[in-house]
């Protein structure tokens, strides 16, 4: 089972920047696509950003240019550097992690959630 723990977000002005951290650890041999979500409330929720493992990322196409995410596949942490922010990203930021877990199976998991705010 994979333990995904994440860190970062908070409140922050129009223009702003934040970082939001996600790291996976447990009995797993191999970690494939990270991913961010978003959920507004009483939305669904929405792709924000992914990277492979071997690096190639991926942007929803209003964030493109303002967020930046990255890995260290040392430390299997992923990262999403929000600069720029607007009061429309205030959501609840998920990280998505795949695994090849102990157990010979593949799948996905979701991390707990943060709340990223941006108010003036």
């Amino acid at each position: 089972q994979v333990q995904i723990v994440q860190s970062g977000g908070g409140l922050v002005q129009p223009g702003g920047s934040l970082t939001l951290s996600c790291a996976a650890s447990g009995r797993v041999f191999r970690i494939y696509d990270m991913a961010w979500y978003r959920q507004f409330p009483g939305k669904q929720r929405e792709f924000v950003a992914s990277v492979s493992s071997s690096g190639t990322t991926n942007y929803m196409d209003s964030v493109k240019g303002r967020f930046t995410i990255s890995r260290d596949n040392t430390k299997n942490t992923m990262y999403l550097q929000m600069n720029s922010l607007k009061p429309e990203d205030t959501a609840v930021y998920y990280c998505n992690v795949e695994v090849y877990g102990a157990d010979h199976s593949r799948y996905a998991d979701w991390g707990p959630g943060t709340q990223v705010t941006v108010a003036s």
